[in-house]
């Protein structure tokens, strides 16, 4: 019973971790390639603290989760601990995300967590990018 118990949780762990929003901490040199290659890049301006963020992060979460095979990339910022690069985006607050395709920018939202608006958004930058 323990070992069933065990495989159960182990399983159970994996699947969590393969459902994980793929993020990665941005820096210009990540964002510049990725720009250079024509990707898309979704750059999260967010707060551990903030429940909008979190939202946010349930919305993309099944926005991947529907879509697998709509490549983006997603690059993170902390609100608190990255300042100047905050400033830098013109973030007026956590909870901000900016869309880019390619070169250039293609969305700009704050506080935004419905899922057919950030879907809707993310579609045509994809599609822009093919």
């Amino acid at each position: 019973m323990k070992q069933l118990i065990a495989a159960l949780t182990l399983t159970f762990a994996f699947a969590g971790n393969a459902l994980a929003l793929d993020k990665e901490p941005f820096t210009e040199a990540r964002f510049a390639a990725l720009q250079a290659a024509g990707e898309v890049v979704l750059i999260d301006v967010f707060a551990d603290w903030c429940s909008t963020c979190k939202k946010q992060q349930e919305v993309l979460q099944q926005y991947r989760a529907a879509n697998p095979d709509k490549n983006f990339y997603i690059l993170e910022v902390n609100f608190d601990d990255d300042k100047q690069l905050v400033r830098q985006l013109r973030a007026p607050r956590q909870s901000t995300l900016l869309l880019y395709s390619g070169e250039n920018q293609f969305w700009y939202s704050v506080a935004e967590t419905r899922p057919e608006v950030i879907g809707a958004e993310l579609d045509k930058a994809i599609k822009a990018s093919l």
